[in-house]
Order: C-alpha cells, then sequence, then structure tokens
C-alpha cells in the first residue's frame, strides 16, 4: 500500500473509533447506573491517559520509526475500545477509558509524525489532506454510532465491529514502508524548545473544544430549538473538515503564516461579530467561519514543530501535549467564565484567542534553509 494512503487511512481510522465512541455514552451510562458526576470522573481517564502517553510516544517514535510505533499504536486503540464494552462497573470503565485513551495519545503523536515524514518525502504540504481525513472519519464514526444507538445494537457488539476496523487499517499501515519525519541538525538559532508554537497549539484546540461542548448551550440560550442547537457545532465540523481539504493547497500557494494570520483573523473577526449581533443564525455562521478559520491551524503547527528540530516527533508530541491540555481545559475555563459574565461574554475568550493567533502566526514560518523539510511557509 502506498505510504501515503496508509497514514491517511490511519487517520480516518482515528477519527472513526473516537467518533463512534460518543453516541454509545449514554447507553453505558444507564448499564452501569452511573449518575452523571460519577459518568464525569470515567470521562476524565481518557484525557490523563492520553496526556500521559503523548511525550512517551515521541521518544518511541524517534528510536522504533513513525511506522512501527503508529501501527502499534492503532492496534493498542482498536484492541482497548471493545473493553469499554465490557466493563461491567466504574472502576473497570475507568480502567479501560485509561488504556484507551493512552493509545489514543500515542497514536494522535505517532500518526502526525507518520504523516510529516510522507510529507516530507513528497516535498510539498499533504498534512492538511491527512487531518480532513481524520475529521471525515470523526463525523462517520459519530453517525455510525448514532444508527447503532438507534437500531439498538449492544454497546459491546458495536464496539468489537469498530475495533475490528481499526485493526485491519493497523495491519495495512504495519506492511507499509513509511518516511521518518528526520530533519538535519538545527540550523543556528532555530528554537529547539517550540513553546511558542505550543502556545498557538493550546489556542487553538482550546477554542475546538469550546465550540463542541459550548456551541449547542448557546444556540439553546439564543432561542434555537433542539433540532437547531446542534448546528453550531456541524456547521464548525463541516467547514474545518472543507477547511482541511483544500488547506495543503492553500498553504502552498500562500505559505503558512499568512494562511494561519488571515484565517485565524477572519475567523476572530466573523465570531465577534455573531456575538455583537447575538441572533442563532448570526451564531451558526460565527461557528462555520471558525471551524474554518481552524482548518489549517494544527497541521501547519506541526509542520513547523517538526522543521525547528533534529527529532521532530519529540517535538510533535510536546505541541500535541499543550494543544490537547488546550482542549481538554476549553470547556471548563468556559463554564466558569460563564458563571461570572455569561456564556455570550465567556465565548469572547476564544474571538480573543483566535486573534492571538492571528498575531503570533510568524511562529509557524519556516526557519532558514532546511534540505530535508523543503515544504512552503
Amino acid at each position: 500500500m502506498n505510504a501515503r494512503i496508509a497514514v491517511t487511512a490511519t487517520f480516518a481510522a482515528n477519527g472513526v473509533l473516537f467518533g463512534t465512541w460518543a453516541p454509545r455514552i449514554p447507553a453505558v451510562q444507564e448499564a452501569l447506573g452511573l449518575d452523571d458526576a460519577r459518568l464525569g470522573l470515567a470521562l476524565f481517564a481518557p484525557a490523563l491517559g492520553s496526556v500521559g502517553s503523548m511525550l512517551m510516544t515521541g521518544l518511541l517514535v524517534r528510536r522504533f520509526g513513525a511506522g512501527r510505533v503508529t501501527g502499534g499504536a492503532l492496534t493498542a486503540f482498536s484492541l482497548s475500545l471493545p473493553l469499554i464494552g465490557l466493563a461491567p462497573a466504574l472502576p473497570w470503565l475507568f480502567a479501560a477509558l485509561l488504556v484507551w485513551g493512552a493509545a489514543m495519545g500515542a497514536l494522535d503523536v505517532a500518526m502526525n509524525a507518520a504523516g510529516l515524514g510522507v510529507q516530507r518525502s513528497y516535498g510539498r504540504p499533504i498534512l492538511s489532506g491527512m487531518h480532513a481525513a481524520l475529521s471525515a472519519g470523526g463525523l462517520a464514526g459519530a453517525v455510525a454510532g448514532s444508527l447503532a444507538a438507534g437500531a439498538g445494537v449492544p454497546v459491546r457488539a458495536h464496539l468489537i465491529v469498530a475495533g475490528l476496523l481499526g485493526l485491519a487499517v493497523a495491519v495495512a499501515i504495519r506492511r507499509t514502508p513509511i518516511p521518518e519525519p528526520v530533519g538535519a541538525k538545527p540550523t543556528k538559532g532555530v528554537n529547539r524548545k517550540p513553546w511558542t508554537l505550543g502556545g498557538l497549539a493550546f489556542a487553538g484546540l482550546l477554542a475546538e473544544g469550546a465550540a463542541a461542548d459550548w456551541s449547542a448551550v448557546h444556540l439553546t440560550a439564543l432561542g434555537a430549538g433542539p433540532g437547531l442547537a446542534g448546528a453550531g457545532f456541524v456547521a464548525f465540523s463541516i467547514t474545518m473538515t472543507a477547511g482541511r481539504l483544500v488547506g495543503d493547497r492553500v498553504v502552498a500557494t500562500a505559505g503558512s503564516v499568512r494562511t494561519v494570520r488571515i484565517a485565524a483573523a477572519t475567523a476572530s473577526v466573523a465570531l465577534a461579530a455573531a456575538l455583537l449581533i447575538g441572533t442563532t443564525w448570526s451564531a451558526i455562521a460565527g461557528f462555520a467561519v471558525l471551524g474554518a478559520g481552524l482548518a489549517t491551524l494544527v497541521p501547519v503547527i506541526f509542520t513547523a514543530a517538526a522543521q525547528r528540530s533534529d527529532a521532530p516527533a519529540t517535538a510533535v508530541a510536546a505541541v500535541s501535549t499543550c494543544g490537547y491540555l488546550g482542549f481538554i481545559a476549553g470547556p471548563p475555563l468556559i463554564g466558569a467564565l460563564a458563571g461570572l459574565i455569561g456564556l455570550g461574554g465567556a465565548l469572547w475568550l476564544v474571538a480573543a484567542l483566535t486573534a492571538t493567533v492571528a498575531v503570533l502566526a510568524p511562529a509557524v514560518r519556516r526557519p532558514p534553509s532546511r534540505a530535508t523539510a523543503p515544504l512552503v511557509s
């Protein structure tokens, strides 16, 4: 199998395996008799496992190679998914989700390192298209999970089938040679500690997490009915997927700095305007533009992190960890602010962070002359 196809399929499988679990959460909650507080405790486990595995995975990729670690991580991610449906009580559910989250965090780092290796071999931006596959896989998984729930398919059977599909992709990538994202020694003056890039990832994924968890609540507060309340996140997801599909071409043409600056600034202005107008449809439009504005951010940041280090996988792991912390910190932070100034006021934080991304866009500029990473900046 072609390396690009294999890695893109891995991104898609990751999205499917993650997306297909969310619609089954209510069934697991009911089966185990969990109240919201205990369910919340269980749902903290994947975040804990992911953060714990990300930095370690960067070292594993450096030692064993991106392809081998990606295949192993996807195997673990696929095998651990059915364990969630088999858990008989809260402690076992927490343990299963912890292992699943650790595998997910490892896969996120390893597959991006593999994607950067393939991108390096092509000599042009292609990582955004792989992230489009991740987004599309997430949507497909969510639809499949919802259909399975509506049809009364047992959670165990559903997650076993999903896990088997993931295993099939894992076997394919383990048999496919994947180029390594190994660069030359950094040029003088290149920052080996990509904390600015980590800050951009934190801001961008905080905004993404806030859109995922609070868009429906915000629309409900504006008067949207149950059928329309989810439209904000649907619009966000569609425009993010579409933006990633064309993102590689845009970055190759306009450069990464200009792409991030214009997209983030446009998203910030659009969301601010939507908050000022304060209607249901303006909010939906604002979330749609926000999705498009954030679409290319993560692929561009990962590319920049890899170009600025002689250990690309380790740099990607550090940036991934910062971004994931933003993703899990965003929703509770927005909630805390909403308790003080209202949800509409709290969402101004998202607009402000997106504007900050635009200001700090030069951080994604390609460092001077890297023969091993001939990508447009």
